[in-house]
């Protein structure tokens, strides 16, 4: 680790490397108690944020990461994992990109299910901390997706994570760098869970989108004009105006964000009993909404908000050949991150 023009005294933010069993971690702090935040270098993932309140100690968990190792080696449910090189499914494992077509999982048959890029499982190293006494930042870098390393894609990328956290908020920035010499098909997104220390069926919710994207019995998109369903025609699935999430089961990609302040466009989730809200910010793309209805453990415990650069199956849309393909030399970034907007009583 090295020291990215700060390092941490008595009055600023400090950082502590661990485990979680044999993982590496390192957890982030407040001088005052305010924010703690634990990331695995696996993946560059999340496992917990949470928020100081009351008494010195105590504090709220913000978000339903992965417990142990077990479930961060297991992967299921993709909890806080970053999607790199592509979010969500890609439809059978195949794709045409550059005139070539590309198996992600040659040679398998029956369940062709693949899904959410191989960046939540590669190794990271943290190459950059700076503290000051109102936040720390830190970058982690992973180089491992390569030729030869993923079959189905033989493109070279570098993948900087940069986490900044705030005593109330956590943003993240992902940046791609194409190294090979070809075009890369590429986009990121996020997959957090998030609660409010409530079951999400008490929560309310507000998505600033005017689209549904529309998918068949797999969730893959449909072809064409059908793909796109105007909310107004879906009243179901509006949340624009914000209401009580109940019994809705919903694995949807919402498009069209309007953006707020500082052209940021911002889904609210919030507590009517308390006036906590969690607002899920985002620069552009699209909006992915998971009640985790079939998670194998604390079913629909939380929420997963998902802001995505792009919707599923993208490598296999015309078009959004031009938003996925990424030059070599050539870098982009997806910033987003979560503010905390604490209880009222």
């Amino acid at each position: 680790m090295t020291g990215g023009g700060g390092g941490a005294t008595a009055d600023t933010f400090r950082i502590a490397e661990g485990h979680l069993g044999d993982e590496p971690t390192v957890t982030v702090s407040a001088p005052d108690g305010a924010v703690r935040a634990v990331l695995a270098l696996r993946g560059a993932t999340l496992l917990s944020w949470q928020v100081g309140h009351g008494a010195a100690g105590q504090f709220t968990e913000l978000t339903d990461g992965y417990r142990d190792e077990a479930e961060l080696r297991s992967q299921d449910g993709v909890r806080a994992g970053l999607l790199a090189p592509f979010p969500n499914r890609v439809a059978d494992g195949r794709y045409r990109h550059g005139g070539r077509d590309h198996d992600l999982l040659p040679g398998r048959v029956g369940d062709r299910t693949v899904y959410h890029g191989f960046a939540r499982e590669a190794p990271f190293r943290l190459v950059a901390a700076t503290m000051t006494p109102d936040s720390a930042r830190l970058l982690l870098r992973g180089t491992s997706i390569r030729p030869g390393r993923h079959p189905g894609y033989p493109f070279a990328l570098d993948l900087d994570v940069e986490y900044t956290i705030g005593r109330r908020e956590l943003g993240v920035e992902i940046r791609a760098t194409n190294v090979g010499e070809t075009t890369a098909p590429y986009a990121a997104g996020w997959h957090p869970y998030f609660t409010l220390s409530r079951p999400i069926d008490d929560l309310v919710l507000r998505i600033p989108a005017h689209t549904l994207i529309r998918t068949d019995a797999s969730l893959i998109p449909l072809r064409g004009k059908d793909a796109l369903l105007p909310l107004d025609r879906c009243p179901d699935m509006d949340f624009r105006t914000p209401r009580r999430l109940g019994d809705a089961v919903i694995d949807a990609c919402f498009a069209d964000l309007a953006p707020g302040p500082g052209a940021r466009a911002e889904t609210v989730l919030s507590d009517p009993a308390t006036g906590a809200e969690l607002r899920v910010w985002q620069h552009g793309g699209y909006l992915h909404v998971f009640t985790g209805d079939t998670l194998a453990r604390d079913r629909r415990g939380s929420i997963a908000l998902e802001p995505v650069e792009v919707p599923t199956d993208a490598f296999n849309r015309p078009e959004l050949a031009t938003a996925v393909s990424l030059e070599p030399g050539r870098r982009r970034e997806f910033r987003f991150g979560v503010a905390y907007v604490p209880s009222l009583h």
